[in-house]
């Protein structure tokens, strides 16, 4: 254990495989070309969206164990979440795989926690092999936390645009590449924030906690990382992440970058503050980051998804929108 609220791994856990699959409109952004999968039907050839969401879910998990090489009776575990009720579009989603399953529910930070979960049960010798997957479908996610997509509300300038997509990732023992050497859980904060359509501001404080807990606990300074990339903080989470953690006295200018600004470009693609959802963060890890880290481009990435722990029943009761921000260090050996 590392301080108050992380591990460093003795036998750091290897990614051996991932899998992405997003929507049309991801595929029409800045990593378009980066996508394992980019489908021109939003319901994925499905009756309705939560089906779709679970067919994204579905997809994901299948490249991944053919990218690693393995089949679905070589996992032990798999730890996965999305945003509906009940976790409908996992347990749809992952049911035929019959893999024993963990349902998470970490808001947007869902992959992080997944991940965190997933490198301590490997690293602990409880799994050969494990499964690390979170999805979000816009249509599904405006369908319960805001809007069905026929009332046509317009959006504030501070929304974000809930990502089509999912990623897996495949975790085990030993091998070559990318390793998870450590990781910091991080805790529910919450300073206030009321507007469900500020993710970024709810998360920003979450994020900022998180970062200044690994920070602390592995003695480092933010230049050991080439980038920091949160998950959906998106322009305005974005800001207010740095103005928070120079109130610390840590300046992370220069080395952060968000999943949600990078999945969109904002003002061709109309999706103002950038993306979020479960799969945002899950989506840019696969397809982006850890193949820029494969390259030997990046060397060593904290990964840092976040969460906003509302639901459509705290938000009609007029509860605050808590954060919560899950870390993992990745690192190319």
């Amino acid at each position: 254990m590392k301080g108050k609220a992380s591990i460093a791994f003795e036998n750091p856990p290897c990614i051996l495989g991932t899998g992405c699959v997003v929507g049309k409109k991801e595929g029409e952004g800045p990593l378009g070309d980066r996508f394992d999968f980019v489908s021109e039907d939003p319901l994925f050839g499905k009756n309705n969206w939560e089906e779709a969401e679970s067919a994204i879910q579905s997809q994901a998990a299948e490249l991944a164990l053919e990218h690693a090489g393995l089949t679905k009776e070589d996992i032990r575990y798999c730890f996965a979440g999305d945003l509906l009720g009940q976790l409908i579009a996992t347990s749809f989603g992952l049911m035929n795989l019959q893999i024993p399953l963990f349902g998470l529910y970490g808001a947007c930070s869902t992959m992080g926690e997944s991940l965190n979960l997933g490198s301590m049960t490997v690293a602990a010798g409880y799994a050969p092999y494990v499964m690390c997957l979170a999805s979000s479908h816009f249509a599904s996610a405006e369908k319960q936390f805001r809007f069905p997509l026929e009332y046509g509300n317009q959006r504030p300038s501070c929304a974000s645009w809930t990502v089509t997509g999912a990623g897996a990732v495949i975790l085990g023992r030993g091998g070559d590449g990318i390793k998870i050497t450590g990781i910091t859980t991080g805790k529910i904060v919450d300073l206030g924030i009321k507007d469900s359509m500020n993710m970024g501001a709810a998360m920003a404080p979450a994020a900022a906690d998180l970062i200044m807990q690994n920070l602390i606990d592995f003695d480092i300074t933010p230049d050991y990382y080439d980038w920091i990339f949160t998950g959906d903080l998106g322009t305005v989470g974005q800001k207010a992440l740095i103005d928070l953690l120079k109130e610390e006295g840590v300046s992370i200018e220069g080395f952060h970058r968000d999943c949600g600004i990078e999945i969109f470009d904002a003002e061709k693609q109309d999706t103002h503050a950038g993306g979020s959802g479960c799969g945002c963060s899950a989506a840019v890890l696969c397809s982006y980051i850890l193949p820029m880290m494969q390259s030997g481009k990046w060397k060593r990435i904290l990964f840092v998804p976040t969460g906003a722990l509302l639901s459509p029943v705290s938000f009609n009761e007029g509860q605050s929108v808590p954060g919560i921000a899950h870390g993992v260090m990745l690192e190319k050996m």
